[in-house]
């Protein structure tokens, strides 16, 4: 999966003034919504959908195959989804903080030949935008996992180890191989999540020395 975010374009998107993964950092200062409601959800489809969006999927899509363009241009499939990723608000054990926070909405992005990759769409200091194209499905593979496996709960990603769980209550489980490791192939419960979280990342947080000397 690692290799899968390292697909991300950040040439061709440079060259269609979207912006790339490296640049997502610098749109870190403006806060996401904090639950996706129908007019994010449309902001984000508008954003996916935009035509020089397209034609930069196409050149991605392209990139991938070795060859040029498709004569049909790459298509958006469904409405965009919220994607969840561990909270550093609950890291840090702040009263009423929910395990995972929105960080962008996904749009299905699907190829003439059926490649798949998600566009992640984000609100930025200029508006909603796609700032980054991950091939594949997972956003979309584990939101309808994690509905199945605990209907109502709370898909969402825990990035340090590029782990899926989905979360209810006081029930944590594991959505892929590598939350299976970190919390049992049954789960754990929420404050036993939490003591596994703050072990691993609680002395990494914003402001910590850790993130002083940029290690973060």
């Amino acid at each position: 999966m690692t290799a899968r975010r390292a697909a991300a374009l950040t040439a061709v998107l440079a060259a269609a003034t979207l912006l790339g993964t490296a640049a997502q950092a610098s749109a870190a200062p403006v806060p996401q919504p904090p639950a996706a409601t129908a007019e994010v959800k449309e902001a984000a489809r508008q954003a996916a959908t935009a035509p020089d969006t397209l034609a930069t999927v196409a050149r991605f899509f392209a990139r991938g195959a070795g060859a040029a363009p498709a004569a049909a241009p790459p298509r958006v499939e469904g409405e965009a989804i919220p994607v969840h990723h561990l909270s550093p608000e609950f890291v840090a054990g702040q009263a009423g903080a929910p395990v995972a926070r929105l960080e962008f909405l996904a749009s299905r992005a699907v190829a003439a030949d059926g490649r798949q990759a998600a566009l992640w769409t984000a609100r930025t200091a200029t508006g909603w935008k796609v700032v980054n194209i991950a091939e594949g499905d997972d956003e979309f593979r584990y939101a309808a996992l994690g509905a199945a496996k605990l209907p109502g709960g709370t898909v969402f990603r825990e990035p340090q180890i590029d782990a899926w769980y989905v979360a209810r209550d006081d029930r944590v489980l594991p959505l892929d191989e590598d939350a299976a490791r970190a919390v049992g192939e049954r789960g754990t419960s929420l404050d036993g999540y939490r003591a596994r979280v703050v072990r691993a990342y609680g002395d990494k947080l914003p402001g910590s020395g850790y993130a002083r000397d940029g290690k973060a």
